[in-house]
């Protein structure tokens, strides 16, 4: 990242109270994940506001409980782990229903935790995609980390594979891009 006067470039917003550094590698799947090694698993709704860089996010728990939570995410234009700068709050039902009357592209997946990864089953136009993350607290464990066998392609450095490129893909795009990989999703 690139710093400048006043945040990173690009960007007014600075890692520190508020913002962290978001690191993490994600990876292209054939297929998802076997159930035994399933330790967690949640149904997420993400709505990206339109115009923005806000993301809204409605995890549903096993026990029915729901996690409701407002992000920014900001980018950063770097090849690596290091994917920019994250902020998260916690919101009540209330906040959360307010913040989802606005303008938004949605887009819905299962996530499975399949220490160390997070794998996301994904529903509606990209079903058949399932992609992985690993979440990293320093560069060195994210340079360090070394894939699973069933992490079939690297797609880190693929923006088209971030949440934000994603929630407006094609049927299309979900069998070309996985393809240059040389992977073709399983579509029903």
């Amino acid at each position: 990242m690139v710093e400048k006067a006043g945040g990173y470039e690009g960007s007014s917003v600075r890692p520190g109270k508020y913002a962290r550094i978001e690191r993490e590698r994600r990876f292209l799947l054939a297929h998802p994940p076997a159930p035994s090694s399933v330790t967690a698993t949640r149904a997420i709704t993400d709505r990206y506001l339109v115009g923005t860089r806000l993301r809204l996010r409605r995890a549903q728990l096993p026990d029915d409980t729901c996690e409701l939570k407002l992000t920014q995410k900001v980018p950063v234009p770097l090849p690596g782990a290091v994917q920019g700068l994250i902020t998260n709050i916690c919101l009540s039902p209330s906040e959360y229903d307010l913040l989802a009357s606005l303008p938004a592209a949605e887009l819905s997946k299962r996530r499975f935790s399949v220490p160390p990864l997070g794998v996301d089953v994904f529903d509606g136009p990209l079903q058949g995609l399932v992609l992985a993350e690993a979440e990293f607290t320093t560069d060195e464990e994210a340079q360090s980390f070394v894939p699973p066998p069933e992490c079939v392609a690297e797609v880190t450095d693929d923006a088209r594979f971030t949440g934000g490129h994603l929630v407006g893909a094609s049927r299309r795009d979900l069998l070309e891009w996985p393809a240059e990989y040389g992977l073709h999703p399983e579509v029903p």
